[in-house]
């Protein structure tokens, strides 16, 4: 009934026939009978082919116009359902072209471009073959898996090369891969060929992409050898190796007797063994009865079959079209639901339209499933050329590409497998423009470069990048600060004044030394209570002094150690409050001097106004007036602990925020207008005799403390971090010692190492007074 035409190509010249051409054109034939022979596909139909040479504008568009008219040479009026080739995607073109008006299929084994899917074209092309697009992106998945980002094409003139090149820089263009150059070859052109030795040579890539054909690959291989550029490590994809059982016995036991009326046969044969069938004097005569297994060619090499099953599976698919065509159940056809087809009924038109409905399985486990583009499933072997020790070259299977598995698993390499690169070695080879930015850089692309070309910038203060080839650095977040590598944001290391640190350490000392010379003097004047230097001093006010002096040199602590809500608002309460009632004490010392020296004048009773009770009560009133401006302070708006991340940029300050800025400058105003007025007061006494007078030693201190909080100011305003703690809490102690040395170390001094002079007889005799 209908037939099949393959069409195959073969080169004009005697030496150059194509034996891979031959080898399909027998598969074809294989297949063919293959399928007669099978009672259950097509019972009661048998298939008949045409072959013809495709080598030659003539020949194809006289198979184009057969397959037409549906009439050969002969005048045989045998229409064609199908047509099987060509091998060429240009070719393929051309035929369906001329086929498509009359919806004649068309199914190729090896027209792999892309263009080829366009169905508004060509509707009625079909192949066996992945699609060019597949193939493609396969190429560009291993160039990712690799991680090689800078390559080179070069590429035959031709439909296949130009479609898949263009198609190849688009897609890797989506991945980040750039082409540093695209070269065309040329079998003829010596001219280009010195430009692709040329740019070889000088070229920084390391990976060449080569869109050529067998023939021309062979060809540009041998020719860069020549010129000492050593093409090593080739790897590409190859059609999935399968086994045709029956093929390998098919093709070998080929005989010049089996086409006795084909001169191709004779002209292969001829070729294959250096014979010939007329007589010659240069060459042997041939017999006829040679074997070809004692020849080496593509076409005797049947250790595997590859592109050989598309040809397979493009028969079948014909085949199993007119299977589907032809099935019949109660009137109408089970796939299409429309009436029943008679074999002799069948036209390409029909043919057409069930191969849209194919799903098969051949023989060999080859399956078979067209999409909506005319194409079938892709899948691809990764294979690597790997040189043996004797120089022959092993194909050896290292992945694969498979188009119907989930995206991300498409692309597999096996594992534990080596792979051979150039020179033998097992190292991936590096191919990049410029090495992928580090960690704690910055991606800076130049836009007159290529993507693959770039700039790397550290990253600048304050920012990170945590990943290779990042665009941007980002900032840490405000308790974060970049690592030294500047690829991670750490926490910031906290800064306040520890008691564990040498200053804290010393500021401590200091204090507890403070506090021990403050219960030394409070012992001895304890001791010595009833001794005349004690009692003419005030022994009341002397010893609550000393008590609120212990409470300063105390409260200086509460400045040291990690601030929390309680000891900021103890620190400066506390010392508000021991600080004015110290001064309260010093001031009342100050007013009892006075007094004092008035009441010894004539009708003056100055004493009573100013007696015991009136002395505590001052000071009472004065330390409960600081006491209520710190209530005040602590319940508006109290000092609480502050993370201070301004100051410093990489670390936090752990500080107590003062909270309000008024009640402070409350607290520090009320002791400085104390302290004036004791220092007024002491001034004003100052010149009194000795025997009643600590006003000069009052002065000295209030002296020493205006000193000290006077320099406290700005250096507490410029002072950072903890050491603005560590003025704070040195100015308590100066002061504090101040007080101590100025007021009370004379009076020890005496009752120690002046005995005599602690005295009443002495305290009462004329000295006269010295000036300040």
């Amino acid at each position: 009934m209908g037939w099949i035409t393959f069409i195959y190509f073969t080169l004009l010249a005697r030496a150059r026939w194509n034996d891979r051409e031959l080898k399909f054109a027998r598969t074809l034939i294989f297949t063919v009978e293959e399928i007669n022979r099978d009672t259950k596909l097509l019972p009661g139909v048998s298939l008949g082919y045409k072959l013809y040479n495709g080598c030659g504008s003539e020949n194809l568009l006289r198979a184009a116009v057969e397959a037409v008219i549906g009439e050969d040479s002969k005048g045989c009026s045998d229409q064609i359902q199908a047509l099987i080739g060509h091998s060429s995607s240009g070719v393929s073109e051309d035929i369906n072209t001329i086929l498509s008006p009359l919806s004649i299929p068309q199914v190729s084994h090896l027209s792999t471009c892309a263009c080829l899917s366009d169905k508004r074209r060509y509707p009625t092309f079909f192949r066996t073959v992945p699609s060019d697009h597949f193939q493609i992106l396969g190429l560009v998945q291993l160039m990712k898996y690799f991680d090689w980002r800078w390559v080179g094409i070069i590429h035959s003139e031709g439909l296949y090369s130009a479609e898949g090149t263009a198609k190849f820089h688009m897609e890797a263009k989506k991945e980040g891969i750039c082409v540093e150059y695209t070269l065309p070859y040329s079998k003829t052109s010596q001219f280009k060929l010195k430009a692709i030795v040329k740019t070889l040579r000088e070229s920084s890539s390391k990976v060449v992409l080569l869109f050529l054909s067998l023939s021309y690959t062979k060809q540009a291989v041998l020719a860069s050898v020549k010129r000492k550029i050593i093409l090593q490590g080739a790897m590409g994809f190859a059609f999935p190796q399968t086994d045709i059982p029956g093929l390998d016995e098919f093709l070998l036991s080929l005989k010049p007797s089996d086409e006795p009326h084909s001169t191709i046969i004779k002209a292969f044969w001829e070729k294959f063994f250096d014979c010939s069938f007329s007589p010659s004097h240069t060459t042997t005569m041939c017999t006829g009865t040679e074997d070809l297994r004692t020849v080496s060619s593509d076409y005797t090499d049947v250790t595997h079959f590859r592109a050989e099953n598309n040809v397979y599976k493009a028969v079948y698919l014909v085949a199993y079209a007119l299977h589907s065509l032809l099935q019949c159940k109660n009137g109408s056809n089970p796939t299409t639901g429309k009436p029943c087809v008679n074999k002799n009924e069948v036209h390409p038109k029909l043919v057409l339209d069930h191969i849209h409905y194919v799903n098969f399985t051949t023989q060999n486990g080859a399956m078979v499933v067209i999409d909506e583009n005319g194409g079938s499933v892709a899948q691809y072997d990764l294979v690597n050329w790997q040189m043996k020790e004797n120089g022959s070259v092993e194909i050896v299977k290292i992945g694969q590409y498979d188009s119907s598995y989930p995206e991300g698993e498409k692309f597999k390499l096996k594992d534990n497998l080596k792979i051979v690169w150039g020179g033998h070695s097992h190292e991936v080879p590096r191919s990049v423009c410029t090495e992928p930015c580090p960690l704690g850089t910055r991606k800076a692309i130049d836009k007159f470069k290529l993507v693959c070309c770039f700039d790397c910038f550290e990253c600048p203060e304050g920012t990170i990048s945590n990943q290779t080839n990042s665009p941007d650095c980002l900032i840490c977040p405000p308790e974060f600060w970049p690592n030294e590598k500047k690829d991670n944001c750490v926490l910031k290391p906290t800064e306040y004044l520890s008691y564990k640190e040498i200053m804290g350490a010393l500021l401590t000392g200091f204090g507890c030394v403070g506090v021990f010379l403050s219960l030394l003097t409070s012992i001895i004047f304890f001791t010595h209570k009833e001794t005349p230097i004690v009692k003419a001093n005030n022994s009341e006010l002397s010893f609550l002094l000393l008590f609120s002096l212990k409470l300063c040199f105390l409260c200086s602590l509460t400045f040291i150690g990690r601030p929390t809500e309680w000891s900021c608002m103890l620190r400066h309460t506390a010392f508000g409050i021991t600080f004015v009632l110290c001064i309260s004490c010093v001031l009342g010392k100050t007013i009892v001097v006075l007094m004092a020296f008035s009441a010894t004048l004539p009708a003056s009773n100055m004493m009573k106004w100013f007696g015991p009770a009136k002395q505590r009560l001052s000071v009472l009133a004065f330390t409960l007036i600081q006491v209520i401006i710190c209530i005040f302070w602590v319940t508006i708006n109290p000092p609480l602990p502050k993370r201070n991340m301004k100051y410093y940029k990489e670390k936090i300050i752990l500080e107590c925020a003062l909270g309000s800025a008024v009640g402070f400058c409350a607290v520090l105003g009320y002791i400085g207008l104390l302290a004036l007025l004791c220092f007024i007061l002491a001034f004003l006494a100052r010149k009194l005799p000795d025997s009643f007078n600590e006003a000069k030693f009052i002065t000295f201190s209030m002296l020493i403390f205006f000193a000290v909080w006077i320099t406290f100011i700005p250096a507490y305003v410029s002072s950072p971090g903890k050491f603005t703690v560590a003025v704070e809490i040195f100015a308590i102690l100066a002061s504090s010692f101040g007080l101590l040395i100025c007021i009370f170390f004379p009076k020890c001094y005496i009752i120690i190492f002046k005995p005599e002079q602690n005295s009443k007889k002495h305290l009462l005799g004329k000295i006269p007074p010295r000036t300040l």
